[in-house]
């Protein structure tokens, strides 16, 4: 398993997948052929079909150079490693000097085939969080204790940046208005949620509105393809940040805590990674916004000081309740469903972490089935809901 720096990362919107993916993978080949004059690039699968409302071909453009390359969408071919497959097919002159295979496999992570990718080991000596949470009950460590023991105290300069750059994120949205591009007229509604106070409203109801607004906020940066965090993806970036910027801020939390809470994280967003998946191209919006609901109250749970045992319940029970979780964005532009979908994914990992609280103790189901059973459960959904807009809303959407 890799380090948690590998499933943090900072990028433009809208799609960790789409954009951040492509963009590394173009970048691999431009690297490796000086030489080349020209590109061809086929986009499979999700990239085919959501690519234009994602913007992978804009910012392929912008990265190979709009003059020296072919886009081709490949809406027909069925059998591939990934969903999310690139050629590319590399010229100098009229003369083919290379051909590469990129599949980009969520969060912004791509793997290019014949080749170890991206140079980065494997560190942790666990990949199941029932051995994890064994090791450090034996040692008497917090979970954050074992993500400083094995990524080295330098973690924290990494984590800090992460949390910066998401209250940089919520602080954008707040401030912007108008119209989201893509053709749907999506209204930013971050803005309207964060200034409307209602007179005597209760707390729960504040409550319920500044998580929306902070979750609305972020994931509206990302859909007008600002720099979001991906955690794990951009898609469901709005999530982590803003569950833990208002519990920070409501129940006057320290930076220090709240960087130990992002690293409890990203552990748990990492065993999502390592042995399930967070590509919506591949399993669904469960992988998304269901790793971060996860991830979410997993963070919260550590924020509270709660054990060990209570930090899985609540990483377990809000995997659970998004099993079957359909990717389905209406014309492939990461609007809707994607951004309500992340201020309700929030409020739920509170939720779950309340849970946790009082219920632990009676926990069933290890969280390492709960990720088992979100893989499997992405491999039987229909190509229709993993993130290709042939399906669910986006199907419906166009038949009005």
């Amino acid at each position: 398993m890799k380090t948690i720096k590998d499933l943090y990362k900072i990028g433009r919107g809208p799609s960790s997948s789409h954009t951040i993916g492509p963009e590394k993978a173009c970048k691999y080949v431009l690297n490796k052929y000086l030489e080349a004059t020209s590109f061809q690039v086929v986009l499979y699968g999700s990239l085919s079909l959501t690519g234009k409302g994602h913007g992978t071909d804009k910012v392929i453009k912008e990265t190979l150079g709009k003059d020296r390359v072919d886009i081709i969408f490949d809406y027909k071919t069925l059998e591939l490693p990934h969903p999310n497959t690139l050629d590319f097919i590399v010229y100098k002159n009229d003369s083919i000097i290379g051909k590469e295979r990129i599949l980009s496999v969520g969060g912004g992570t791509i793997e290019i085939e014949g080749v170890q990718s991206e140079d980065l080991p494997d560190i942790y000596p666990h990949t199941h969080f029932t051995d994890i949470a064994e090791y450090c009950k034996q040692n008497n460590m917090r979970l954050y204790e074992y993500v400083e023991m094995v990524e080295g105290k330098e973690v924290w300069d990494f984590l800090k940046m992460v949390y910066d750059k998401m209250r940089t994120s919520i602080k954008l949205g707040l401030e912007s208005d108008g119209i989201l591009d893509g053709g749907l007229e999506v209204k930013r509604k971050a803005k309207i949620l964060y200034e409307k106070q209602v007179e005597n409203e209760h707390k729960r109801v504040k409550e319920n509105r500044l998580i929306s607004a902070y979750a609305f906020a972020v994931s509206e940066q990302n859909a007008a393809c600002g720099e979001v965090v991906t955690a794990p993806t951009c898609g469901a970036c709005g999530v982590v940040p803003s569950i833990l910027y208002y519990i920070q801020r409501a129940d006057e939390h320290s930076d220090e805590e709240v960087l130990k809470a992002l690293a409890t994280g990203g552990l748990i967003g990492n065993l999502i990674k390592e042995n399930a998946s967070i590509s919506g191209a591949e399993c669904g919006c469960q992988a998304e916004v269901g790793s971060a609901c996860c991830m979410a109250a997993a963070s919260l749970a550590e924020l509270k000081g709660l054990s060990i045992d209570q930090i899985e319940y609540a990483a377990e029970v809000a995997l659970e309740h998004h099993l079957g979780l359909t990717c389905d964005p209406i014309d492939g532009l990461v609007q809707i469903p994607c951004i309500e979908r992340n201020a309700v994914a929030a409020m739920r990992a509170l939720n779950a972490m309340y849970l946790a609280n009082f219920l632990a103790s009676t926990n069933k189901i290890p969280l390492d089935m709960v990720i088992e059973t979100m893989y499997e459960t992405g491999k039987d959904l229909k190509k229709g809901y993993r993130e290709t807009s042939e399906g669910g809303l986006a199907k419906k959407y166009h038949l009005k």
